[in-house]
């Protein structure tokens, strides 16, 4: 019986540390000075923009024209267009490059390898770029600001490209919680941002050296790539002023579909953060044990899930725990409007926060659906199309 008690303590433990984790490091990081990032020299690096699509052109045009619309010279636009008709995609501008392999590669990685196995010259850095993205003009030139500081790993920001349903909008909250917390706090503490899978660069060696010796299908490549960078003890930087537009999903179904997958990726990949943890604690390194803490997170809705069955159980057992419990979901809630306040906050993703169960109900059904999560789609299918509702 007392081990069962011991067992029962150590699982609230575990599940009960997610609620508190962002605010106590948001605390710490009140203690730290800023980054220091010393202004653009001016000189430009040669960047390569791979853009990636999959069985779909659609979004092409509008994200080639915002990456021609960048306020610098010294780059090349790489589409690399998997099982797509690229007949129609026809550009004047010498520094967009198409191309179509020949066979089916159904992976993120295959196509960022492809594209570097054409490059047109030996590009310093690369960055990539989803094909529902838009970016901002001063991307790279933001992007810049930390390689010359001398990071080979950084992380942008992904900014709500569209606000127009209820389950747009709180998909664009939960991007502001994890680039609040897992972005930005995460790297003025000492320790690395995650990747978010676009709006992300690096030293063209890096990610070579990292991921071309892998052949990486199914979701979650930046999963493994954030490892390795973060394994070798190399720091990614948190760029939060090098924007990408980032299409949020916008119905139910595509909400379950691309769900389903991230969720797959999170039970396939987490074992990294046990890894990273060894690591940290043998060298030490506070870049790898925070981070490999960091990877061990559930996804949002599931140690909330958790946390909520652990109350319901605690106000049959003991009133005292229970109470903890509320004290935990009060921090979290407090933790997850301050990372809205801190940040640019549309009143349109405030008013959504409403319909928050409802958006849980729907990853619900996605966790159901894990198991299938590859067979169903390799990429997220998008409704949306309107490059003008947002703000550069």
């Amino acid at each position: 019986m007392v081990l069962v008690w011991l067992i029962w303590i150590l699982l609230q433990v575990l599940i009960g540390y997610n609620l508190v984790l962002p605010v106590i490091i948001y605390l710490v990081s009140l203690l730290k000075k800023e980054p220091v990032i010393p202004a653009n020299d001016n000189t430009e690096a040669d960047y390569a923009l791979i853009v990636t699509a999959y069985e779909q052109v659609t979004n092409i045009p509008a994200v080639v024209n915002s990456i021609l619309s960048l306020n610098y010279k010294q780059y090349l636009i790489y589409i690399v267009a998997d099982k797509c008709d690229v007949s129609g995609l026809q550009f004047d501008d010498e520094r967009v490059i198409v191309l179509r392999p020949e066979t089916t590669l159904a992976s993120n990685t295959r196509s960022h390898f492809y594209a570097i196995h054409n490059f047109k010259r030996d590009h310093e850095r690369l960055t990539i770029i989803d094909s529902d993205n838009l970016v901002h003009p001063e991307y790279l030139n933001e992007l810049d600001k930390y390689f010359n500081a001398g990071y080979l790993a950084v992380q942008g920001i992904r900014e709500a490209k569209n606000l127009n349903t209820t389950y747009a909008c709180l998909d664009a909250a939960r991007d502001i919680y994890y680039h609040f917390y897992d972005g930005k706090i995460l790297f003025k503490v000492g320790s690395s941002a995650t990747l978010a899978g676009s709006g992300m660069a690096f030293t063209t060696a890096l990610y070579r050296e990292c991921l071309e010796h892998l052949d990486i299908t199914g979701a979650g490549f930046d999963k493994v790539l954030q490892s390795a960078i973060v394994g070798r003890d190399i720091r990614i930087a948190f760029a939060g002023s090098a924007i990408v537009y980032d299409e949020k999903t916008s119905d139910t179904g595509q909400l379950v579909n691309q769900r389903s997958r991230w969720i797959n990726t999170w039970f396939k990949y987490f074992k990294f953060g046990f890894t990273l943890l060894a690591k940290g604690i043998a060298k030490p390194s506070w870049n790898q044990f925070l981070f490999g803490l960091i990877l061990l997170r559930p996804p949002l809705f599931i140690f909330l899930l958790l946390s909520v069955f652990c109350l319901f159980i605690n106000v049959f057992i003991s009133w005292a725990v229970a109470l903890l419990w509320v004290f935990g979901f009060l921090i979290f809630i407090i933790g997850f409007l301050l990372a809205l306040v801190q940040s640019p906050t549309d009143k349109r993703i405030y008013q959504s926060l409403i319909n928050i169960p409802k958006f849980i109900f729907f990853q619900v059904a996605a966790l159901l659906k894990v198991n299938k999560a590859n067979q169903r789609s390799v990429a997220t299918r998008h409704t949306y199309n309107n490059p003008e509702d947002h703000e550069s």
